[in-house]
């Protein structure tokens, strides 16, 4: 039986992408930072790092989409922040990014990795976005070298 796992080496000449909204800039801003660093951490070059911004997080998806059917990256980023509030525009708007951008992954065979983050509240997004509880955008960007990594394996 084989066994295939991806490692965080990125192929020579790979590109990525990040797809970041500029809605909660000081958030989104953040996460951008840490999926950069993580990619220049692990030997991907800082001109092989497309950086897209879009509205909100209700367009991350279709910018997301564009990409993976141009056939240049190998993975896509996605980072942005929706932050509860007194109507169910939240749930629409979480929900709705995340199912879109499971859908482009699928549909494209191109890995998205999902940095958007949905919390209840602002301070939850701070934990998150270089907080106590790291910073989702590397985490993601992480994410996405070693998938495209695992996808090369398997091809």
């Amino acid at each position: 039986m084989s066994h295939y796992e991806g490692d965080l080496r990125a192929a020579e000449g790979a590109r990525f992408a990040i797809v970041a909204s500029r809605w909660n800039p000081r958030i989104s801003d953040t996460l951008v930072a840490g999926a950069r660093k993580a990619f220049a951490d692990n030997g991907v070059a800082e001109q092989a790092v497309d950086v897209i911004r879009v509205p909100g997080a209700w367009e991350i998806p279709v910018a997301a989409a564009r990409l993976a059917a141009g056939g240049r990256h190998r993975a896509i980023v996605a980072l942005g922040c929706v932050v509860r509030g007194d109507t169910r525009h939240y749930e629409q708007v979480a929900d709705g990014c995340s199912e879109a951008l499971m859908r482009v992954a699928l549909d494209s065979g191109v890995p998205v990795a999902n940095g958007v983050l949905a919390v209840d509240h602002a301070e939850d997004a701070e934990r998150r976005a270089g907080g106590s509880h790291g910073n989702k955008g590397e985490e993601a960007a992480l994410v996405a070298i070693e998938m495209a990594d695992l996808m090369g394996k398997l091809a």
